[in-house]
């Protein structure tokens, strides 16, 4: 996976600055695909955190329902 060892990388300022770098590089592009895989646009999913599951108005109206049937 990576194409030198870890020993040598840290033994020089700038190979350690070099593959940190990398390591940014590859969670900005990480992050950066999963924002824009997004259904909204704006970087945030409509999503339940349990299962995922995208929830729309009739989901939140039944929620409403239950809601008012407690009072």
């Amino acid at each position: 996976m990576i194409p030198m060892r870890l020993s040598s990388v840290f033994k020089s300022r700038w190979m350690a600055l070099l593959w940190a770098a990398g390591i940014c590089w590859f969670a900005i592009d990480v992050a950066d695909s999963a924002r824009k895989d997004d259904s909204d646009g704006n970087g945030l999913a409509a999503t339940n955190q349990a299962g995922g599951d995208s929830f729309g108005a009739t989901d939140v109206k039944a929620f409403e329902e239950n809601i008012a049937s407690l009072k």
